[in-house]
């Protein structure tokens, strides 16, 4: 009987429960605003993301006594694209990455943000690639899953995506990661239908360089300060890239052996100043070499070079241009050749 006078006023109570629900998920969102300090975002249809002095939702609250560090971030489809983020452990490069990605959801669901102030261009997915995992009942491992992670990203990605990158591939050698985290880079900044808004953290500074030849790429790392061969993390973005990560003094930190920590300071001197010396020998017996041998040769190519418009070219017209211009070279060469 009670079922059947229930299943009668269905409809209105389907609808009350609704109503409930709506004004429980925003007096929520309200009142934490309120505790927390947050602010009405500015959401728009353009293609910037604009945060001032912007804080972790979760982070700031779970600190004792201890004040959260806010951060600047501007993202932006024309001018800073892709951010590349480096420095040390534990200073502080994947809580910010989780903290924009966390106010561009929060603005996007409705919510004031954790923040001075935020304008937020409109995204339609939020893609992310972090931590280490693997799915060892299927035979894949944590670098198999990574790079999993990464293709779905790099095939499904539009520039309104917002692309959250904390360290690719690291689960290979230096070489081979390397190389595939500079080709992401690359294919993410060039690829016409990509161009997402992306911060990409990584341990690897050679990816600093990236920012010499993809004109939307921009430096940033975490400040550090060493003190009687202390390290303090200061947990500011700040531009410019890190030349060091660290690691041993976060091995130190996290309590392994002083014997352990010692001897792997004198193992990584031993490394640098091999690399060092490598570098200077391989630099004094390879010269750098012209790009193109012979004055006609570089003459002609160069000036067809120099009137190419790449950003008005597709992938395969540069392609096929850049044959173009290797068969015109060997002609050159050749010709050079039978006189």
């Amino acid at each position: 009987q009670v079922l059947g006078q229930i299943g009668l006023a269905a409809e209105r109570i389907l609808e009350t429960a609704s109503a409930i629900a709506q004004i429980d998920v925003f007096s929520s969102l309200a009142e934490a605003a309120v505790r927390s300090g947050y602010v009405r975002p500015e959401l728009n249809e353009g293609n910037v993301i604009s945060i001032s002095n912007g804080r972790h939702p979760v982070v700031e609250r779970m600190l004792d006594g201890e004040p959260f560090i806010p951060n600047d971030t501007y993202l932006s489809n024309d001018e800073t694209q892709m951010i590349i983020l480096t420095g040390p452990n534990m200073a502080g490069k994947s809580t910010y990455l989780r903290q924009v990605a966390l106010i561009v959801l929060m603005a996007q669901v409705g919510s004031f943000v954790p923040a001075d102030a935020a304008t937020i261009g409109i995204v339609d997915r939020i893609f992310t690639r972090v931590g280490a995992q693997d799915d060892l009942s299927t035979g894949r491992s944590t670098f198999m899953v990574e790079m999993e992670e990464t293709a779905n990203i790099l095939n499904h990605a539009t520039p309104r995506s917002l692309l959250i990158l904390d360290e690719i591939g690291r689960g290979t050698s230096t070489y081979d990661g390397i190389s595939i985290a500079q080709a992401v880079a690359e294919y993410i900044h060039n690829h016409p239908r990509m161009g997402a808004k992306t911060i990409f953290a990584t341990h690897y500074h050679e990816m600093v360089e990236l920012s010499n030849f993809l004109p939307r790429v921009k430096n940033f790392n975490v400040a550090v300060a060493e003190e009687n061969g202390r390290v303090i993390f200061l947990r500011r973005i700040l531009p410019g890239g890190a030349d060091k990560s660290y690691g041993i003094h976060v091995a130190q930190l996290a309590g392994l052996p002083r014997a352990v920590v010692n001897r792997a300071g004198e193992v990584l001197s031993g490394l640098e100043g091999k690399r060092h010396s490598n570098d200077k020998i391989k630099a004094a017996s390879s010269p750098q070499l012209p790009l193109f041998v012979g004055e006609a040769a570089s003459s002609e190519v160069v000036d067809e070079l120099s009137k190419l418009e790449p950003d008005a070219m597709t992938p395969l017209e540069a392609l096929n241009k850049l044959y173009e211009l290797k068969k015109k070279a060997e002609n050159n060469k050749s010709s050079r050749g039978r006189k």
